[in-house]
């Protein structure tokens, strides 16, 4: 496998740097494609905070009146 004809005055360490960048910028790239596609809303986390305030409306510690 010759590799890419472009790289060859590269050394090891430089082509390891340009995939590493590379396969980083198609993982970002997918990363906001998917955002975009679901509609950049983050559904899970609105359900958390409204599962923790609803828990935390049920868990407040009861005062006894004093007769």
């Amino acid at each position: 496998m010759a590799g890419f004809p472009g790289l060859s005055f590269l050394g090891p360490k430089s082509k390891n740097m340009v995939v590493a960048g590379g396969l980083t910028a198609f993982v970002f790239g997918v990363y906001f494609y998917t955002m975009r596609a679901v509609g950049g809303t983050d559904e899970l986390q609105m359900a958390i905070d409204k599962f923790e305030d609803q828990k935390g409306v049920e868990t407040e510690p009861k005062v006894p009146s004093k007769v």
